[in-house]
């Protein structure tokens, strides 16, 4: 529990180093350029297949007719918008994981381990790269299946809070711990760390889980609100980035720390423990 929080506070204090969010730039002008170029091609014709199939639903008719009974009939301009984000939010939040994952989680372990840790050795395999990639992959497409077994349950109330951030928990977990121990740990080591770590690395990937569907209301809002939709959308996909940043960072301390530990059981003489309560080093 020491080390879950310990390497908490840091990943906070990393966050604001002005190198990390200049890493960060990259991956956030990637997923806006996308995110543009795809409504600018595509909006206006999900928008159109949307309305339309709800105009030729009966059940969609008789809702809009107890709407405009009620006073509410304006509440169906904005229904397809909505319906719209709801349904590419998903893969917004996949690819700003992956963009963090594959841009800037490299740099932000040869950060962590310049500044805490010069003496832990590389041991992970040369293509640690290509590994990376189709472990990243794989947990993605597990993670996105599980999305839409689940899209059932999500109109229970309660499990429309749970669900999805359990689900980007457990994906955040499985890529950030792995990228964190790419380069320094082998199969053994990081067998043994995820054996030995499991339920903490899998409570962080929750709570980061739970921080990114926050930017989820900022998102939605864009739909709302028509005029700020341009501020509001770049607003969320950067607040996204920066989440997954910080689980970067969180993932990267908790991992390196724990990877330290465990060499200094087996080579208690050798291995050259950092006391996690020393206050962070200036940068060399």
């Amino acid at each position: 529990m020491r080390l879950l929080f310990d390497s908490f506070w840091r990943a906070a204090a990393y966050c604001l180093q002005p190198r990390v969010i200049l890493v960060s730039l990259l991956p956030l002008v990637l997923v806006i350029g996308m995110t543009v170029g795809l409504g600018y091609f595509f909006w206006d014709a999900a928008l159109d297949q949307v309305r339309s199939s709800m105009d030729a639903s009966s059940f969609a008719r008789s809702a809009w007719r107890w709407l405009e009974e009620v006073g509410l009939g304006q509440l169906k301009t904005v229904l397809a918008p909505l319906l719209v984000i709801f349904a590419v939010t998903p893969l917004i939040v996949l690819a700003s994981l992956l963009m963090v994952a594959w841009l800037m989680t490299p740099a932000i372990v040869r950060l962590v381990a310049m500044r805490r840790f010069p003496d832990l050795q590389k041991q992970g395999a040369s293509a640690s790269f290509l590994r990376s990639f189709a472990w990243s992959l794989g947990s993605s497409v597990a993670a996105l299946l599980a999305l839409v077994v689940t899209i059932p349950l999500w109109f229970v109330p309660p499990l429309i809070l749970v669900l999805p951030p359990l689900i980007w928990g457990w994906l955040a977990y499985r890529i950030m711990a792995f990228d964190a121990l790419a380069e320094h740990a082998n199969h053994d080591e990081r067998t043994t760390i995820f054996a030995r770590h499991r339920l903490p690395l899998l409570c962080m990937g929750v709570v980061c889980g739970f921080l990114g569907a926050a930017p989820s209301l900022v998102w939605a809002s864009g739909a709302l609100f028509a005029a700020a939709f341009v501020l509001l959308v770049p607003l969320a996909i950067w607040i996204y980035t920066l989440v997954f940043a910080f689980a970067s960072l969180w993932f990267t301390h908790y991992c390196l720390s724990a990877l330290q530990l465990l060499r200094s059981e087996v080579l208690p003489s050798t291995a050259k423990v950092v006391d996690p309560e020393l206050p962070l080093l200036e940068s060399p």
